[in-house]
């Protein structure tokens, strides 16, 4: 049994070796840049008014959230070999049917109830429909989940009317924007939700069926593990925590923009999935990665605009630093530039000239038997030569 780490410098060599140590380098990265630019960036001040807390580090727990629980999802489907693009869609059919009912409904905590399930609730059968398809019909994930991603976007404005719907409920409202001991509700909840989760595949065997789900499909099913009650569990969860991320989203500004709402979420989430070191391939998953790379792509995303870097260039910025971060990720590529390194120090190291042999050495020694065996074997020649010239005389 190996021992546990227990020093400051294995406890740092251990941490190094997770692949999602490099993605808080990279957010500890950003947040230098964001230093230098204003020293006072980190700076978190209280209202005297109402408590609560306030500053950027404040603003960037708050917008994780929705990216939080649409990556958490999106890691148990990719651990089986799957994929879902159609989070986004359903982030924009839980904040459709809430809105739209909130219009009409009165301003009352039960009204906000009623939305929340009605939101969640579809958003579970958008998740079952989509884990039907991939588990017992056998369609492709990435096939079945771009379907639904286009039909989403059409089951919103059917719901909408084609139409940006705007309500007013202070308890949905609050969901969004109030706070707790000073801090956002909504980073407790997803805060919450992911330990709940985490509990889930960590405390039960749940984690480990998933896992060998994405090893070996077929390995599992011989030791007993059933794919399709897991791959439907897993793509109705990944919908839910996508309507829960889709409340989050329209609760902030209590309006949801069937175009725009949960546009490309799904490439957050499938970055933030990356970024924690969970492999696309299936198999291992890591929930703690995938929180890092949530706040990640959320401090990158302020950073971009805290930095006024023009809107053109803003995916090309994104890329750089997540293709950055991925490869520092690569075992293969950091040890090209170990071995890149080691190839250049050896060049630039003199080869020192191999020395003569002394005359006590080993190889003397051998050199002088081998002359004198040679001197022998001549004279013996010669000898014979003479011989031979004797007698024919």
């Amino acid at each position: 049994m190996s021992a546990t780490p227990t020093g400051f410098g294995p406890r740092l060599k251990s941490l190094m070796s997770q692949q999602y140590a490099w993605g808080i380098i990279a957010l500890l990265l950003l947040l230098a840049v964001d230093v230098i630019k204003d020293p006072s960036y980190l700076a978190i001040s209280v209202n005297p008014t109402t408590g609560n807390l306030s500053g950027n580090l404040i603003d960037i727990l708050r917008q994780s959230a929705p990216v939080l629980m649409i990556a958490v999802g999106m890691t148990l489907v990719v651990a089986t070999r799957g994929i879902d693009l159609s989070v986004g869609s359903v982030m924009a059919v839980s904040g459709a049917v809430s809105m739209q009912f909130l219009a009409s409904a009165p301003n009352t905590p039960g009204s906000a109830v009623a939305a929340l399930a009605m939101g969640l609730g579809l958003s579970l059968v958008l998740g079952l429909l989509n884990g039907v398809l991939v588990a017992w019909v056998g369609l492709q994930p990435f096939i079945t989940t771009l379907v639904m991603m286009l039909a989403g976007r059409g089951i919103a404005r059917v719901i909408t009317g084609g139409q940006n719907t705007s309500a007013n409920n202070d308890t949905f409202r609050w969901i969004a924007n109030g706070t707790v001991f000073g801090f956002p509700v909504v980073f407790l909840i997803a805060a919450l939700v992911v330990a709940a989760v985490a509990v889930l595949v960590r405390r039960t065997a749940l984690g480990t069926f998933i896992e060998a789900l994405g090893i070996n499909p077929k390995a599992s099913r011989l030791i007993g593990i059933r794919p399709g009650g897991l791959l439907v569990s897993v793509y109705a969860l990944s919908a839910l925590l996508a309507g829960l991320g889709g409340v989050f989203a329209t609760a902030s500004v209590m309006t949801v923009e069937v175009s725009r709402t949960g546009l490309n979420s799904e490439l957050d989430a499938i970055l933030a999935v990356v970024v924690g070191g969970t492999s696309l391939a299936g198999g291992k998953f890591s929930l703690t990665g995938t929180v890092v790379g949530a706040l990640l792509i959320t401090t990158l995303d302020k950073t971009i605009v805290f930095l006024s870097i023009p809107s053109a260039a803003t995916p090309a910025f994104k890329a750089i630093v997540i293709v950055a971060v991925c490869l520092l990720q690569s075992e293969r590529a950091r040890g090209w530039i170990r071995g890149r390194r080691a190839g250049r120090g050896q060049a630039q190291r003199p080869t020192p000239p191999s020395p003569a042999p002394s005359p006590t050495s080993p190889d003397a020694a051998a050199e002088a038997h081998a002359a004198a065996a040679g001197t022998k074997a001549t004279a013996g020649d010669a000898g014979t030569d003479n011989d031979q010239k004797a007698v024919n005389a």
